[in-house]
């Protein structure tokens, strides 16, 4: 006899089809899978018989054959069980309905429940472009399958209970398609409670404003951290698509709570500075997202910059420019988005002090110079902001004050946005950082005077093609956010002095 049933597997981020084929035959009795599957889609095989016996259900006595295809595609994971299962349950007749528009994924343990996987939410996706009416999942991804329309999404907690389903004596019901709540996505750390810093809270602001990438200096305890930490609270909110793709890359990394099966507040992730260079750009033998990538739509930060190996944030210069990280290994290659702002903090020499206005460097030239050597010119000239934190005085940490609070600040961030989601309508450009070089010049107008300044600024300070670009882009954002068209001179001004502090520090 012979059987097929739909079944979806995942490689990276790229779900595909897989058709279970089942076929019994006379023989000795044996239970063989082939298709390219891996240790654990074969110790299925343990798990399937043992559920079945659970179920009161005797395994065939015979030779039974399963094709995980296209056979020339790797499977693996635990993924195939409930459909490998389901077509046990046809063959032996438990199962007689048309079951060719559903699919059927889930791990099935011993004792014949369903077990959670992850990665339903781009399978589901898979499964609804390719036509299939139903998916059954295992309970605890139920929600996050059903944030996909057009779908019948049915949650199975036990084996049994499909049996019961297809018999017609406990019909299941299909979940309710999810809608997020709208929830306040402000950060219970606010910017109201940092005092004084104004001038590295407007430089904040733009970065969030753009999404542009900024690199935070000062001298120890003068609130670097503190600020970066507090970015989340000023960020845009993010869109559908936004949020679909966020949830993607978190939903193959296990990462997704039961309850909250969409992301809907961008991610912010804070990797120690002794990750290795797989853990930030991802790897493994069938690669995993690392941090640039588990980022994707919202921020990383990177405390203690120069304290990270230079390996390590070598990796990140790449994927800051193309918005995506491509891992090859040999099981496949992989490529996984990584649009992100990337928020840095870093002290000026090893112990901290180097240009305090009061306190006594320690470290001698040759010390300062070395550690700031950590950061390359390159992986330097990728931070639209540099932001020197100086020390906080007495009167405004004493203050008794209120400061500006981080719901006023994004309402402004917003709008900025705004407009600048209007500008790019029709394009996959996202925000002002995202400018690509074709319409550089095309979506930043630039006033006479503001072209002179320009010109000065490039031939002084010897700057590079892409310092020009990002000092354009900045400027682009700060004359979005006063809403003016053109790009005038006092807006140039404030992008170029974002970008000195590389001739203080690193000469």
């Amino acid at each position: 006899m012979f059987s097929k049933i739909n079944s979806l597997g995942l490689f990276g981020l790229n779900a595909f089809n897989v058709d279970v084929e089942i076929e019994t035959s006379r023989g000795a009795p044996v239970f063989e899978i082939v298709g390219l599957a891996d240790v654990v889609v074969k110790e299925s095989r343990e798990r399937i018989r043992s559920a079945l016996r659970e179920c009161d259900i005797a395994f065939p006595v015979c030779r039974v054959m399963v094709n995980l295809a296209p056979a020339d595609t790797k499977k693996s994971g635990s993924v195939h069980d409930l459909a490998i299962a389901v077509a046990l349950l046809k063959i032996l007749g438990y199962i007689n309905d048309d079951i060719e528009d559903s699919a059927f994924i889930g791990e099935v343990s011993l004792n014949g429940n369903v077990r959670g996987v992850n990665g339903v939410l781009p399978m589901t996706l898979l499964a609804r472009k390719s036509g299939f009416k139903r998916i059954f999942v295992p309970f605890d991804n139920q929600l996050e399958a059903s944030v996909v329309e057009g779908i019948e999404v049915y949650g199975i907690t036990a084996v049994s209970q499909i049996i019961k389903h297809f018999e017609n004596s406990e019909r299941l019901s299909p979940v309710c398609h999810y809608l997020p709540q709208i929830k306040n996505n402000l950060d219970v750390l606010d910017f109201a409670d940092v005092k004084g810093q104004q001038n590295a809270k407007k430089a904040l602001e733009i970065a969030a404003a753009g999404g542009h990438n900024a690199l935070l200096i000062g001298t120890p305890g003068s609130g670097k951290s503190m600020l970066a930490k507090r970015m989340p609270s000023i960020l845009p909110g993010m869109t559908f698509e936004e949020s679909i793709q966020t949830t993607n890359i978190h939903s193959i990394s296990g990462l997704l709570e039961k309850d909250m099966p969409l992301i809907t507040k961008r991610p912010f992730r804070s990797p120690h500075h002794t990750i290795s260079p797989a853990g930030l750009s991802g790897g493994g033998s069938v690669p995993r997202p690392g941090e640039i990538s588990l980022a994707h739509n919202g921020l990383l930060f990177l405390d203690e910059l120069a304290e990270f190996p230079r390996q390590t944030l070598e990796i990140l210069r790449q994927p800051l420019e193309d918005q995506r990280v491509t891992i090859s290994r040999a099981s496949g290659t992989v490529t996984y988005p990584c649009s992100i702002m990337l928020i840095a903090a870093m002290n000026p020499c090893p112990c901290g002090y180097f240009g305090h206005p009061t306190r006594k460097c320690i470290c001698n030239s040759k010390q300062v110079a070395s550690y700031l050597s950590r950061i390359s010119g390159p992986m330097l000239d990728r931070f639209d902001l540099h932001i020197e934190v100086a020390p906080v005085e007495f009167e405004h940490i004493s203050s008794k004050g209120k400061e500006e609070g981080s719901q006023i600040i994004r309402e402004r961030v917003q709008k900025a946005r705004g407009i600048q989601q209007e500008r790019f309508k029709g394009t996959d450009i996202t925000c002002n950082a995202r400018i690509t070089s074709d319409i550089l010049h095309e979506v930043c107008p630039v006033s006479d005077d503001a072209l002179n300044l320009l010109k000065t600024v490039f031939e002084r300070m010897g700057l590079s093609a892409r310092a020009y670009d990002r000092i354009l882009k900045v400027a682009r954002t700060v004359a979005d956010m006063e809403e003016s068209q053109i790009i005038q001179k006092q807006h140039i001004a404030q992008a170029v002095q974002y970008r000195s502090l590389d001739r203080k520090y690193w000469k």
